[in-house]
């Protein structure tokens, strides 16, 4: 059975940092890409970056690049998602999620999702 378990959401100020952790079991890790997606209260789920399998390229959407790191460890079976600077816009529930196109924006494009976790950014 698949597991996706997703840590590190939380309360934060504006200009602060969070790191998210999606925890894989039950499947080939290192076969799939993954993808954070964020959803804001009352909008669409978003891509907000992607990493490849081995090669670990990753994309990233314009209102987060330069802030936000994503990366994997094969060996831990992890992708983490390291928000620095964070504000207020960045607010909504992260979600992991693997598959076999690479950063691709689609959600219907992932195959495995984890259960969110809220990061909320006050001003």
């Amino acid at each position: 059975q698949v597991q996706l378990v997703e840590s590190g959401g939380g309360l934060v100020q504006a200009g602060g940092s969070l790191r998210l952790s999606c925890a894989a079991s039950g499947l080939d890790f290192t076969r799939y890409a993954w993808s954070w997606f964020r959803q804001a209260p009352g909008k669409e789920r978003d891509f907000v970056a992607g990493i490849s399998w081995h090669t670990s390229n990753t994309h990233y959407v314009n209102s987060v690049e330069g802030r936000f790191t994503i990366s994997r460890d094969n060996g831990e079976n992890t992708v983490y998602l390291q928000m620095n600077s964070l504000k207020p816009e960045d607010t909504g529930v992260y979600y992991c999620a693997g598959g076999v196109v690479v950063a691709s924006p689609a959600p219907r494009e992932y195959q495995y999702w984890g259960q969110g976790t809220q990061v909320t950014v006050s001003s």
